[in-house]
């Protein structure tokens, strides 16, 4: 399983994509830094950079790299290893990458020009982000067997997630605004990872105040201890269940 791991991140490592992405991320993120006059204010523009590049670059990118390494899983699967070893080898390396193109990309700036809880909570929530949409990426790869197919899901998701999600709660927000639903919000915004992240991202930049109602809900609730574990815990879930589900799908798969 090391073995496999580090082949997939050295690998990764030295794709060009990978390369210029970390390059873009760095140079963007220390352009940000010294055009704002303060930190918090190059965290705020930083910050739907993070939310729309990451999710979009991390699903995409994985996609595509599952596909092209297709004759090197039937390879794998040829030799006395277990499926799922082989599956979530191929998922380790490219969390792994991934998280470290952000970490060199935007962690760096955000460590070096920020200081407090503000800059760790946006560069734990870039990282999470990377795996998480690697784990839908394998998903979502692992369920199609055709490239186009399973490349265009991919980008339907994080659309899904990015810009249609919030339509739809807005949709929601307008239908039913005579009602107290600002509460049930709180679980509707776990139905969306990237959502979570920046609501966790703003009530640490102490901006809620700016959401009216609905972000003293947020901030009441995700402002806890037991509010903050479950939102992570949630995170975690994201995570998690789309890799299990992919696991599930590859061992009873017929390549």
């Amino acid at each position: 399983m090391k073995k496999i791991i580090k082949y997939v991140i050295v690998d990764i490592l030295r794709n060009r994509i990978i390369l210029a992405y970390t390059i873009f991320l760095l140079v963007l993120s220390l352009s940000i830094f010294n055009l704002e006059d303060s930190p918090e204010k190059g965290l705020l523009s930083l910050l739907n950079i993070i939310l729309i590049i990451v999710p979009l670059v991390s699903i995409v990118f994985s996609t595509i790299y599952v596909y092209n390494s297709s004759e090197f899983i039937e390879l794998l699967v040829s030799q006395p290893l277990k499926r799922s070893t082989i599956w979530l080898s191929l998922f380790a390396g490219l969390a792994f990458s991934m998280a470290i193109a952000f970490f060199i990309g935007a962690g760096i700036p955000i460590l070096l020009y920020t200081t407090g809880n503000t800059g760790l909570m946006m560069l734990v929530i870039g990282l999470i982000l990377s795996v998480i949409f690697v784990s839908i990426a394998v998903l979502a790869s692992v369920t199609t067997r055709d490239k186009a197919k399973g490349i265009g899901k991919a980008i339907l998701l994080w659309l899904y997630f990015s810009i249609l999600f919030d339509g739809l709660v807005l949709f929601i927000l307008f239908q039913f605004a005579d009602y107290p639903i600002e509460k049930a919000m709180i679980g509707i915004s776990a139905l969306n990872p990237i959502d979570l992240g920046r609501i966790l991202i703003l009530l640490e930049m102490e901006v809620s105040a700016l959401l009216g109602y609905t972000g003293a809900i947020f901030k009441d609730f995700f402002g806890t201890t037991s509010g903050f574990l479950l939102a992570f815990a949630a995170m975690l879930a994201w995570a998690l269940l789309p890799l299990w589900i992919s696991v599930r799908k590859f061992n009873a798969k017929d390549l």
